[in-house]
């Protein structure tokens, strides 16, 4: 089968949900269709899915954990993706290989992980703007690559850790990620993890944690990264005023 073009994709022809953006977290929302995706969809420059539900099938039909799936989604450089429901399975999400914009994506069961960062550039920018992410056995948003991830206007439900700057990839950089009106939901392990030997920053405003009356879900936790592919070792955990930048009154719990 030929890989599924971009350009072939019908738009919109539904309303956005009131909780992709602008601020407003509501329910989840309900597919136009349902597509099946047996190969990459490579977009190149912009992709509008009309709220249709993408489901992984044939070399994509994988929802476990192994390593070097292959993406449901590949985004080039400064592509984005919108309006988008991925299904289960759903391979290893969406890959940006350079700046990108994921705005009102959801995945309704992670597979590997539901988003990849990949950009080698100091200037790159990644921008997730609504959406949610529900079933993550480990990672929601994986940052690989270099530059600064935004994560605004977003929902998370049992989850591992909502975003994870790369503890022990072959290349290492300088990472750094803003996560502002955020809503996670229990169970959870971690929202953030920086390398703190790498110089990584975390900023966190507006989140709101639901269900964790223990408080066992960690806001952010340092690590000493490696390039040498070892589990990264935990320096600690909680706002230092250096690398997790947030303060008591930026986390509310509910």
């Amino acid at each position: 089968m030929a890989t599924p073009s971009a350009s072939k994709t019908p738009a919109a022809t539904t309303s956005v949900p009131a909780s992709s953006a602008g601020g407003v977290l509501g329910a989840w929302p309900t597919p136009t269709g349902d597509k099946s995706v047996t190969s990459t969809i490579k977009v190149p420059t912009s992709l509008n899915g009309g709220m249709k539900r993408f489901i992984g099938s044939g070399a994509l039909g994988g929802d476990s954990q192994d390593e070097d799936q292959d993406p449901i989604f590949e985004l080039a450089d400064g592509a984005t993706l919108e309006n988008v429901i991925l299904g289960d399975p759903a391979a290893d999400g969406v890959h940006c290989l350079g700046s990108c914009t994921l705005r009102n994506v959801w995945w309704q069961d992670v597979g590997e992980d539901a988003a990849t960062f990949k950009g080698t550039s100091a200037s790159a920018t990644y921008v997730v703007d609504g959406g949610g992410a529900r079933q993550a056995d480990d990672k929601v948003f994986q940052f690989n690559g270099q530059g600064k991830l935004t994560v605004k206007n977003f929902q998370a439900e049992n989850f591992g850790k909502l975003v994870r700057m790369c503890g022990n990839c072959k290349t290492q950089y300088q990472r750094h990620a803003v996560i502002s009106n955020v809503k996670v939901t229990s169970p959870g392990k971690v929202l953030v993890g920086v390398n703190a030997n790498y110089g990584d920053t975390a900023t966190l405003s507006g989140v709101t944690v639901v269900g964790d009356s223990a408080r066992k879900i960690t806001i952010c936790e340092r690590f000493k990264g490696n390039n040498t592919g070892a589990e990264p070792s935990s320096l600690g955990t909680g706002s230092d005023g250096t690398h997790c930048l947030y303060s008591a009154s930026d986390i509310t719990y509910k």
